[in-house]
């Protein structure tokens, strides 16, 4: 099972602040995988994940990731906006 986290508007726009997603089949996910598969759940899911959505960034295990880092079971995957400072 991987801890999925979503923070700021993607929060608000799913009404959650996280799921845990059960992975299956011994290969690791990417961080692409994962988000394909939540994209496919509904019209929330779609704004925030599809072609088009705006800039999401990620981390595993509580550090950045690229789309194409492995998630293994167990892990940590968080979502969140881009963080601007000034």
């Amino acid at each position: 099972m991987v801890e999925i986290l979503y923070f700021a508007w993607l929060r608000d726009r799913l009404g959650r602040s996280g799921e845990t997603l059960l992975l299956s089949g011994d290969e690791a996910p990417s961080v692409r995988d994962i988000m394909d598969g939540l994209r496919r759940r509904g019209a929330a899911y779609e704004e925030i994940f599809g072609e088009g959505a705006g800039p999401i960034r990620c981390a595993v295990n509580q550090e950045f990731a690229a789309l194409d880092s492995p998630v293994r079971a167990g892990d940590e995957l968080a979502f969140f906006p881009p963080v601007t400072g000034g």
